[in-house]
């Protein structure tokens, strides 16, 4: 599985990062997509988990193999589905704790719904 990288609430953003709200139909920008090295992908809520679709949109049909970055209302709790989606930068929101969004990487070692195999596209 693939390793999450971590990025403070105050650290800028990758340079040149296309940023997507969470309505944005990432199928329908493939061409743009492809274009940058990195996507940010925005939670406005917690509870709000398109971002998660857009990621496995971009992993699994578009073949996206550049950095994908979680951003907003992103809470320590989140990681393991967000790498498990596709996710491969993390920006938890400012007043949540690293080393809770670690730890949390280390509870599930197996997961009761397989991955279809076009998700299995790691990050390059």
């Amino acid at each position: 599985m693939s390793e999450i990288r971590f990025i403070s609430a105050q650290e800028s953003l990758p340079a040149g990062a296309l940023l997507l709200d969470n309505t944005a139909d990432v199928l329908a920008r493939a061409g743009e997509v492809q274009r940058h090295a990195a996507v940010v992908l925005h939670f406005p809520k917690w509870t709000d988990g398109r971002a998660y679709s857009q990621a496995v949109l971009l992993r699994g049909r578009l073949r996206y193999a550049g950095d994908i970055v979680a951003t907003g209302e992103v809470l320590a709790d989140m990681p393991p589905l967000l790498r498990r989606c596709g996710f491969s930068t993390v920006q938890l929101r400012a007043d949540q704790k690293l080393e809770s969004a670690q730890r949390a990487l280390g509870f599930f070692d197996n997961h009761y719904q397989t991955v279809p195999p076009e998700r299995t596209v790691e990050p390059s």
